[in-house]
This record gives C-alpha cells, structure tokens and sequence, in this order.
C-alpha cells in the first residue's frame, strides 16, 4: 500500500516538474531533439519583419530584460535555473512522500463518499418513483374533488329552488292566526294579508307549471282567501257608508281609507267581483255626496249675492235720465252697490292673494248682511270645486290603482254630476247676466284655476274648464257687443242739455275700457283687444257727434279735450303707459289741443298771427319787397299788441280756467297758449328786421321779448 503511495506521488512529482519545468528546464525535456520543422531561413518566403517583431517581443520579456542590464552569461543561467528546478523537484518529492497517509486516507475516504453517494443516488430513484405515482393519485383526487363540487352545488341550488316553493306553499300558523282573529285595523292584519296575497300568488304561478304540491295548500289558502276578503268588505264598506251621515267630513275617511289601500289591491287580484262592488258603491256614494254638498251650497252662496245688478238696460250708450226713472221705481239702491262700467276693488279677486282665499261660507255672511259680485261667489264655488276634484282625482288614483283615461272615467263617474249641475247653473245665470265686467273676471278666474290644475297634475278637470270657457266668452263677446251697438245708436240730440263737461257715456267707457285693459293686461287675449278696438272707435265717433251739437269750434273743441283728457286719465290710472288705447287718445288730445290754443289766440292776437304768417311767406318766396306797403299796418299792430296784450293774457286764462274741467290740463293749456304767444311775437319781431321793415319808426314801441317772457310768467296758473 505505502509503495503504491510512493509510486503515485513520485508520477505525480515528475509531471509537476515538467509542467513547471517547461522548455527551460532541466530534465528528460531537455534532451529532446529541437524540431526545427521546415524552417528555411534562406527561403525568400522568410520575412525580415517578423524575425524582428519577434526579437522586439522576447527582449520586451522581463526576465531578458534583467539578464541583458546584469550582463550575466545565458549558458551559466540556464544551468543555475535548471539546478533550482531540481532541488525543488527533490523538496516535492519528500513532501509527497510524508503526506502519503493522509492522501491514503483521502482515497479511502473518497471511496466511501462514492458509495454513499451511490446509495442516495438509489434511494433518489426510488423517491422519483414514489413521486411520479402521487402525483398520478393528486390528479384523481382532483377529478374526484371537481365532479363533486359540481354535485354539491348542483344539490344546493336544488335545495334553493325548494326551499323558495316549500316557503311559497306553507302557510304559517301565524298567517291563519292573523287572518281569522285579528281586527283588519291592526298592523299584524295588514302584514299577513300581503302574505297571504303573495302565497296566492306563487300557488297560481305553481299551479302553471304543474306542480302538484300545490293542490296540499289550495284548501286552506282559499278558505283563508275568503275569510279575508269578507273582512275587508265589511271594514271598505263602513267607512264609505259613514260618509253619508249628516255634516260628515268626507276627507276623514278617505285619509283613513289611504292608509288601507293595500285592502283595495288585495281585491283587485283575489276577488274583482268584490272589487267592483266597493268601487261601485264609492262611486255612487260620492256622487250623491258632491251633487247634494254643491247644490246646496250653490243655493246658499245665491244669496249673497247683490240684489241690484246688470240688467239689458245697463248698457254704455242708455241715456242717464232713463236709467234715473228706472232706478226710482226699483227703490233706494244698497249702499254697496254692484257697479257696471267701474272696476274698484273687484278686480282684486284674481290676486294671487285672494284667488286661494278660504271660500265664503253663506250662513256667516247672511247674518253680517255682507254682499258680493258674481265673480267672488263664482270664485269661491269654483275654488271649492277645484280643491275637492283635486283631492278626489288623486284619491281616485292612489286608491283604486287607475291612472291615464281609467283615472280620467272613474274621477268624472264620480264627480260628473256635480260639474254638469255647475255648468247648468252658470249657463242659466249668464242668460239674465249683463254685466260684462263679471263676465270677464270669471273667465280669468277660470285661466287660473286651469293653471293651478295643471300644477298639481289633475288634467280630470280640463274638458270642464273648456266647456266653462265656451259659456262665458260668448256671453262677454254678446254684453260687449250690445254696449258697441248702444254707443253706435245714441242720438245725441236725444241726451238732452249739453254741456262742455266730460259726457257721463265717455266716462262710462273710460271706465270700463279701463278696468277689460287692466284685467287683460295680466294674461292677454287678442280677441278681448279687437272687441275693446271697435268700442273705442264708436265711442270716439260718439264724442265727435255730440261736439258737432255745439255752434262754436271753440265749444267744440273744449268738449273734445275735456273728454279726451277724461278718459285718457281714467285709462293711465290703470292701463300701462304705452297700451294703444293710452297712446291713441293721447295722440286725439294734443292734436285738438293745439287746435284749440290756435282758436284761442285768434280773437285777440289774430291780427299778428295772419301778418306773421304773410310776410314769412313773402320771405320765403323772396318778395320781401313788398312788406314796404305794410307800414300801417305793422304799426297798428305793434301798438295795438303793447296797449292790450296784458288783458287779452288775463282773459284768455281765465277762459281756460272756466272752460276745463281738469285743472292740470287747463294749467297746461295755458302754458301752451303762452308758449305760443311768445314764439309768434318772436317771429314778429325777426319779420320787423328785415330791411324793409327796419327803419320803422313804430319799432321803438316793440315790447322786449325777455320783459314779455317775464311778464307772461306771472300769468302762469299755480295749483
């Protein structure tokens, strides 16, 4: 064993020293012959160059580089080197040699270590082997796992579906308990019958498809069914029968009602026979209610009304003192008499304000004696119509489940009656009714009530607004008219005594066409403007046929303005500014008025006037020439101006004064007159500078036109 040792460690040595060795060293590898192979130095193929770079290469060498500085012989180097080389050789020979145990161990247990490594290599196999077939069971065990989630979810919706029917068709003790004991008022009552309605229902659905558990639950869920049902009419039934005892307030019950409409519902999808019958018995229940409560209160609410009211005489153009005779036979009017033509405060009644007032109620003002016009009773009895109709539509909806046109035909079942007898009660009234005004407030009230409808989303009372309407329109068209036909035929050589004063038929009409202006300004209607266009252009032909009755123009004239200035006041009180009635009377007014500042400073000053008017003519025309023959004259006038102007100014105001009725207008009259007056003598005095005119002695006499402007102020009216 130690000589084999011996052996391997000195192979091993001797490699180690050849490969230290090298071509340099000593040893076997030294006296191998040099192979020079087919080395030619004489060959023209050998190049100087590389000969030379590899020289360059070995004398860069380290080594090389040391020897050839040192000088030292390469021979004797070569020698010493390869003396070191075997001294070393020897020192590695005798390590190897004392290490030989321990590289004997080494093998040794290099051996074992392959054996061990051998039994894990099989035993690795082994566990490849074991493993190659667990994983072939997890695979099983995979499939196995899969099919048997799909089974159990399979059984779980199995069991799903047939908790949800078995839960459908068992009926609770609880249910029957509730059902057959408990009052219908009680909320357990109410929860159980929903219960009850949803099993029916899923025993129909069942019953459908087949299913023959269904036929275990049908008995009871029928007798229950019926038990229920039976209830439920019997409470509906009460609450619609307490409506009809005397002085009911009908709306408790129904909110009472509302809080079972559910009952209702449950009829409708178990018993429409029984359905039926409630509804059937609401609706005549109620129908009598509404006829009979607007009945009577209609009769009541009559007699509030003014005694003395429009009559077909009552018209624009009947003549006062007829009117007078007829008023004395009547007797002594109330002393809140309805008037005709005049507005007041009537028109407050379509103020938002008072549009949804509280309603009148008759008893309380028949014992204050209060009275009222038509449009506040119409007010208040269709205000009462309106709240009730829009508490019944939605009633009628949220109870009996109808809505569109069933709504529409079960609200009018019910509440038909009512609004036909309304409807004949107004058609009646308005056969009798002339007052136009009334007629007109009415019909706005209606515009509004239609838009409060619309608001709370009742369209059920839509078709009666219309028919309302096509009432009260023609009524008004016909009272409008009658009064355009009474103004058109007026005689005024019938009205008796004339004066310049405002006429009572002027007033009449600025009156009323005021208060039709006002009321239609709030929601316009074309038809009402072109019916007020045709009065206005009788009434205006009116005025003009009575002023022709005066034999002055002055007269004349002073009645147009006094009329026109009268209605045009009326009218601004109410109407808005630029309104075409305020506009084309304003128009009439300054058209006569400076009409009638003329004719009032001909007497007077008529004289200067014609002269002005002459000589800026000639001037214009270029005949200025001919103002040389007019000396006498213009002096005439100067002096004649100067000597009586101040009492022509004092006359010609206090003929105003007289003369018109509004103090403001006459002010503004005079104003105008004096305006006028002091722009002709301005013009007067431009004639007198012409060349012609300019060396008049008579010019000294000219009054100053500043010291004229000065002294006309004082003669300017204060009020």
């Amino acid at each position: 064993m130690a000589a084999a040792a011996r052996e391997l460690v000195l192979r091993a040595g001797a490699s180690d020293m050849e490969e230290e060795e090298g071509p340099l060293g000593s040893g076997p590898g030294l006296q191998e012959p040099l192979q020079m192979g087919e080395l030619d130095i004489t060959s023209d193929e050998f190049i100087l160059d590389e000969v030379d770079v590899h020289i360059q290469a070995n004398l860069e060498d380290e080594l090389v580089k040391e020897a050839l500085k040192t000088g030292v012989d390469l021979r004797h180097y070569s020698k010493q080197v390869e003396l070191e080389l075997q001294q070393i050789e020897q020192k590695s020979i005798r390590d190897y040699i004392q290490e030989s145990e321990n590289i004997a161990s080494l093998h040794n247990q290099i051996t074992a270590c392959d054996a061990v490594l051998e039994r894990m290599e099989q035993m690795l196999g082994a566990f490849q082997s074991d493993l190659s077939s667990i994983s072939s069971e997890i695979r099983t065990l995979q499939e196995q796992s899969g099919a048997m989630n799909i089974r159990l979810r399979n059984r779980q919706a199995v069991r799903g579906k047939l908790g949800e029917l078995v839960d459908g068709l068992v009926v609770p003790s609880a249910l029957v308990t509730a059902i057959l004991e408990a009052p219908v008022t009680e909320p357990r009552f109410l929860e159980q019958l929903q219960e009850l309605d949803a099993k029916a229902a899923a025993v129909r659905e069942q019953e459908a498809r087949g299913t023959a558990a269904c036929a275990d639950v049908r008995g009871v869920l029928d007798r229950l069914r019926v038990k229920a049902v039976t209830k439920i009419r019997e409470f509906i039934l009460q609450k619609i029968y307490s409506f009809r005892k005397p002085m009911t307030n009908y709306q408790i019950p129904q909110t009472a009602l509302l809080k079972y409409r559910f009952f209702y519902q449950f009829l409708l999808g178990n018993e429409r026979a029984t359905a039926k019958e409630i509804r059937d018995e609401y609706v005549e229940t109620l129908s009598k209610i509404y006829l009979s409560y607007y009945r009577s209160y209609l009769g009541r609410l009559m007699k509030v009304q003014y005694e003395e009211v429009a009559e077909k005489d009552d018209l624009m153009g009947v003549e006062d003192t007829a009117k007078k005779d007829i008023l004395e036979l009547r007797g002594p009017s109330l002393r809140s008499r309805n008037t005709i033509f005049t507005l007041g405060t009537r028109g407050s009644v379509i103020s938002p304000a008072e549009l949804e007032a509280p309603i009148l109620v008759p008893h309380t003002a028949q014992r204050g004696e209060q009275r009222y016009p038509f449009e506040a009773l119409f007010r208040s009895q269709h205000y009462a119509l309106l709240d009730n109709s829009c508490r019944e539509y939605l009633f009628i909806c949220e109870f009996f489940v109808v809505s569109g046109q069933a709504a529409h035909d079960l609200f009018h079942a019910v509440m038909g009656r009512t609004l036909s007898m309304t409807q004949k009660h107004l058609e009646s009234y308005l056969v009798d009714c002339y007052d136009a005004i009334a007629v007109f407030l009415c019909i706005h009230i209606v515009l509004r009530f239609r838009n409060i409808t619309a608001k709370r989303d009742v369209p059920a009372l839509d078709r009666y607004w219309e028919q309302v309407l096509a009432l009260l329109w023609p009524r008004f068209e016909l009272i409008l008219e009658m009064n355009v036909q009474s103004v058109r035929s007026t005689d005024p050589q019938r009205l008796g005594g004339l004066d310049t004063r405002p006429h009572y038929i002027t007033r009449r009409y600025a009156e009323f066409s005021s208060a039709l202006v006002s009321i239609n300004q709030t929601i316009p209607n074309e038809r009402t403007m072109q019916l007020l266009g045709q009065l206005q252009v009788e009434v205006e032909n009116f005025v003009l046929r009575v002023a022709a009755e005066f034999s002055s123009r002055k007269e004349q004239l002073v009645f147009l303005i006094n009329n026109y200035d009268m209605m045009l006041g009326v009218l601004m009180e109410r109407a808005a500014d630029d309104s075409k009635e305020v506009e084309s009377f304003q128009q009439l007014l300054n058209a006569r008025t400076q009409e009638f500042i003329e004719e009032l400073l001909s007497p007077p000053f008529g004289g200067l006037v014609a002269f002005v008017k002459e000589a800026e003519a000639l001037i214009e025309r270029g005949q200025a020439e001919r103002l040389r023959g007019e000396e006498a004259r213009v002096t005439q006038l100067i002096r004649g101006f100067g000597s009586s102007w101040k009492s022509s100014v004092e006359s010609l105001s206090q003929d105003v004064m007289r003369s018109f009725t509004n103090f403001r207008n006459g002010t503004s009259i005079i104003q105008g007159a004096l305006t006028q007056l002091i722009q002709l003598y301005h013009r007067f005095h431009r004639v007198l500078s012409q060349p012609q005119l300019r060396a008049l002695p008579a010019r000294a006499e000219l009054i100053n036109i500043h010291h004229l402007m000065v002294e006309l102020k004082k003669h300017k009216p204060n009020f």
